[in-house]
């Protein structure tokens, strides 16, 4: 089994969202918390910083070059540098108490954005889709931190975590990419971990980032866990497939909230981690849009 290794020398606050672009062969990814998104050149080595004015839950490529980003007052399209070009729509919850989260795109370019409900009072968060003329829908509430967005290759399958409550669910996709009633697929016990960001592979399997659990998930269509991966920190974020076969699986991972002694004891938390696996993921899809 191969062992993960330091991407480059770096280390973040909150990482999350890591995504592959082939063309440039290039991992972009968000510290939230450092309202930014990078860009790490692998072939170069060329790191870019772009610089935001608010929280960047998730973001994802569009095919008209820039970005399209979910912020804490809502979501954005971007030009390649980052600066706002237009706005999409507030957020639906309340930007005071509730921050985008985890989001990612389907196989036919609309891009979905979750929140977390950061009071922790109750189940407040949601999950939203935007589709290509930047109409925005509200497809599922009842959340309280949206995670571990990932459709399956055959695209009958709309898969979500909500981390705080350690559950995973399945969601049936109609033709058109709707999805129909959220069902449980799996739970995962208190101390095992919790599931977080996550990816697809080729043969249906779902990878997820277990925070708190020090190691990285694949759950087979089944619900089972057939392979865990050790990692040397506690929390990875989300993980994303790259690299020119598509075998790489690309780590984020947190310190935020850790103390001076945890830090000491995992330095490495923050980074960014990559891992050689033996089955290709799918690449995730650009934002697609027809407004003018």
């Amino acid at each position: 089994m191969n062992n993960p290794s330091v991407l480059f020398d770096y280390v973040g606050h909150l990482p999350e969202c890591p995504t592959w672009s082939a063309p440039e062969s290039s991992l972009y990814w968000t510290d939230i918390l450092e309202k930014q998104i990078h860009c790490y050149h692998v072939l170069t080595g060329e790191h870019q910083i772009f610089h935001f004015d608010e929280e960047v839950g998730c973001f994802a490529l569009r095919e008209r070059g820039g970005f399209i980003v979910a912020m804490r007052s809502g979501i954005y399209l971007t030009d390649g540098s980052g600066a706002i070009q237009q706005k999409v729509c507030d957020n639906p919850n309340n930007p005071a108490l509730a921050r985008f989260n985890d989001g990612g795109v389907d196989q036919d370019g609309r891009f979905y954005a979750g929140t977390y409900w950061a009071p922790r009072d109750f189940n407040g968060a949601l999950l939203c889709r935007v589709d290509a003329s930047l109409k925005v829908r509200v497809l599922q509430c009842d959340i309280l931190g949206a995670n571990g967005l990932a459709f399956s290759g055959d695209r009958q399958w709309m898969y979500s975590t909500d981390t705080p409550n350690h559950v995973m669910y399945r969601t049936a996709l109609d033709s058109e990419g709707n999805p129909g009633v959220r069902q449980v697929f799996k739970t995962f016990p208190v101390g095992s971990g919790r599931p977080d960001g996550a990816a697809m592979d080729i043969e249906g399997h779902y990878w997820t980032a277990m925070f708190d659990g020090h190691h990285i998930a694949r759950i087979s269509p089944a619900g089972e866990i057939v392979e865990t991966y050790k990692l040397p920190v506690r929390c990875p974020t989300m993980v994303c497939f790259g690299g020119h076969d598509m075998k790489t699986l690309y780590i984020t991972t947190t310190r935020e909230n850790m103390t001076a002694d945890e830090l000491a004891q995992r330095p490495l938390s923050g980074s960014l981690f990559t891992l050689q696996v033996s089955v290709a993921g799918l690449a995730k899809p650009k934002f697609k849009e027809t407004t003018k």
